[in-house]
């Protein structure tokens, strides 16, 4: 059911700064900010050969990595995504196997403007996990 890994998340307490270590200290290609009002944050995305790394700050103080910010001073590792396919019917099969999708169950357009879902870490040993439409 899921493609290719699309990114790995990372929370940051200063995204310009983060940016620079990628851009600078490792070479990589790194994108301007852009605003996710939607999701309540502001993301970078460094653009390696095989995925992407996405760079995630937040926007206003009711953004979800404002409080994984407040647990993780430093930031980390806040998901990862895989690609599907057809999203709905990946949450329908998802469903169907017990997992519990985040929110109201519906696909919402993400950084990449494309449907995405969240699932629960409790049920992905600990991870969050997006699902990108593709």
């Amino acid at each position: 059911m899921i493609g290719r890994l699309n990114h790995v998340a990372i929370a940051v307490p200063d995204l310009e700064a983060a940016a620079a270590v990628y851009r600078d200290t490792l070479g990589a290609k790194v994108s301007a900010p852009q605003a996710e009002p939607d999701h309540g944050v502001t993301v970078v995305f460094v653009e390696l050969d095989n995925t992407k790394i996405e760079l995630l700050h937040p926007l206003g103080d009711n953004s979800p990595i404002a409080g994984f910010l407040a647990k993780n001073k430093s930031g980390g590792m806040h998901h990862v995504c895989y690609e599907v396919e057809d999203i709905i019917a990946a949450r329908d099969h998802l469903k169907a196997q017990g997992a519990t999708i985040l929110g109201d169950g519906e696909p919402k357009i993400g950084a990449h403007k494309k449907p995405v879902l969240f699932l629960h870490p409790k049920d992905f040993n600990g991870t969050l996990v997006e699902l990108e439409q593709v």
